[in-house]
């Protein structure tokens, strides 16, 4: 996504990892997931626009975790524990308040549940052979 540019400091905007294809390909797929979560009976509506919103969120969270990494010359791939579990969670968050804002408990609850669940995802990725680290 950064065109292979790098910043004023010399380093990668984002770094190889993030790509056009995976941000619209996951823009796409969370827009499409929101879609049939509104059609779920057992879901509350949730609209289109709110599927996109969090699914922009949660992309944009990711690439300024990936500016910081850079910044702090982590290389592509590399853990960063704790922001690499809430960046896309916080980004979600953030951008849905201009839709439909969590209360904040629901709200603290989706950040203190999203860190195990991600780990737990992750270690489970990696002995499936999907990841090559497991965090």
């Amino acid at each position: 996504m950064d065109f292979g540019r790098n910043f004023i400091d010399g380093k990668p905007l984002f770094g190889s990892h993030k790509t056009f294809r995976g941000f619209f390909s996951g823009l796409l797929i969370g827009t499409v997931v929101g879609i049939v979560q509104s059609n779920l009976p057992f879901f509350q509506p949730l609209p289109v626009l709110l599927g996109f919103i969090l699914s922009l969120g949660a992309l944009i969270g990711d690439l300024i975790n990936s500016f910081v990494k850079r910044r702090l010359s982590f290389p592509p791939g590399a853990s960063f524990p704790v922001a690499d579990q809430l960046d896309f969670v916080v980004g979600a968050l953030l951008f849905s308040l201009f839709i439909s804002p969590p209360s904040l408990p629901i709200a603290l609850i989706i950040l203190i549940i999203k860190p195990p669940i991600h780990l737990l995802t992750n270690i489970i990725a990696h002995r499936l052979g999907k990841k090559k680290e497991p965090f």
